[in-house]
């Protein structure tokens, strides 16, 4: 059975899986893209603006990360992300404060930090300004970042950009409130001057300390909050004159502290991360691998039509089309000389036949306090 945590950072929320033993650095657990969506929706799986997995490193590093949005896509890299990983590791490990990672991300190696309150600091590395870095076909301008004006969804916006290992377009407005964000993050995800699509981010400038945005997640949608973004809009506004190189960002999940350092030109990223539960997989659910929609198309298509002749072999009998048993056989097996939940049906019986109630209980339910308690109580590589 697959073992799973659940974590969330400003309600940026993740499914996290725990690799780092693996035999190999590509063991991704037969992830696909099919079933990262379907474990990631909301309404047919556990629900999840991503999935991160924690690998064994390739380059040197302490572990490596690989994370996927929502929609099976695999962006570079991920501000809260990385918070809810480190957050995870410590929780895992028993770590204490002071505790940090060496992480190989696709954008480069990331250093995520515990801090004595439970948030976690990050250096997230400098930022991206040239145009072909970002990448973006914006011209650098004046105030040495990509910047223009963009037409999207019938309105004009003048915006600035920046590269984090993956691309931001911000783009301050009077009130972000005001802001349609699916109509216009939508359409400036997949703006043309952004060839690999864009996370794109409205601000709001109280102060120059103090901004609020507004978030839409390239592969996810509008999301609570975006610790990249966060990062991608101070140097945007600072480069424009709205704000200092340190500054609070208001984010729908909450604030983060930015700090972008004179002297390394370095951003330090400070946020919360938040162990939300820990659980295992339903085989039943993970051997389905498919998604809501073709759930929804098989169904359709086995009501409107009459039940296949049993008798005639499908066209690929070794691997006949993935089915949602719950939704398409509500009236009856359709497939049964080859179920595809025979063989779930088969591990679960098993399961429960060698395991009694109480084995069963404390495998679903060990909780994410007492399993840090118990790692805690080892001696720390940082207190002796």
């Amino acid at each position: 059975m697959l073992q799973y945590s659940k974590y969330q950072g400003l309600g940026n929320d993740f499914l996290m899986l725990d690799a780092r033993e693996a035999a190999s650095s590509d063991d991704g657990f037969g992830l696909t893209a099919e079933r990262i969506q379907l474990l990631c929706d909301r309404r047919f799986g556990i629900g999840a603006d991503g999935l991160i997995l924690a690998l064994p490193p390739r380059e040197g590093g302490e572990l490596r990360m690989r994370i996927f949005n929502a929609d099976g896509s695999e962006p570079e890299m991920c501000g809260n992300g990385i918070r809810c990983l480190a957050r995870f590791l410590a929780d895992s490990d028993g770590d204490l404060p002071g505790r940090s990672w060496q992480i190989e991300t696709l954008a480069g190696p990331i250093v995520p930090e515990l801090q004595a309150d439970g948030s976690v600091r990050v250096d997230m590395g400098a930022p991206f300004l040239e145009p072909d870095a970002v990448p973006t076909t914006l011209e650098r301008g004046e105030a040495g970042i990509p910047a223009g004006i963009l037409e999207a969804a019938g309105e004009r916006f003048a915006v600035g950009a920046a590269g984090m290992g993956n691309p931001h377009v911000v783009i301050p407005v009077p009130d972000v409130e005001a802001i349609d964000l699916e109509r216009f993050g939508a359409a400036l995800e997949v703006h043309p001057a952004f060839p690999a699509r864009t996370n794109v981010h409205f601000v709001q400038v109280l102060d120059p300390g103090h901004l609020v945005m507004r978030v839409w997640e390239r592969g996810a949608g509008p999301t609570l909050a975006c610790g990249t973004g966060a990062c991608a809009t101070l140097v945007v506004c600072h480069r424009l004159g709205l704000a200092d190189r340190r500054a609070r960002l208001d984010l729908p999940g909450g604030p983060l502290l930015i700090a972008w350092d004179s002297a390394s030109d370095h951003l330090l990223m400070t946020g919360p991360a938040e162990a939300v539960f820990d659980a295992v997989l339903a085989p039943s659910l993970w051997d389905q691998a498919v998604t809501p929609a073709e759930i929804t198309a098989e169904a359709a298509s086995a009501a409107s039509e009459p039940l296949a002749d049993s008798t005639v072999p499908p066209a690929a009998p070794d691997q006949p089309p993935a089915i949602d048993c719950a939704t398409v056989c509500a009236q009856g097996c359709i497939r049964p000389e080859a179920c595809p939940s025979a063989q779930a049906r088969a591990r679960v019986a098993a399961l429960l036949s060698s395991s009694s109630l109480d084995d069963l209980v404390n495998l679903a339910t060990t909780s994410l306090e007492d399993r840090t308690r118990a790692r805690a109580e080892r001696p720390s590589s940082f207190g002796g």
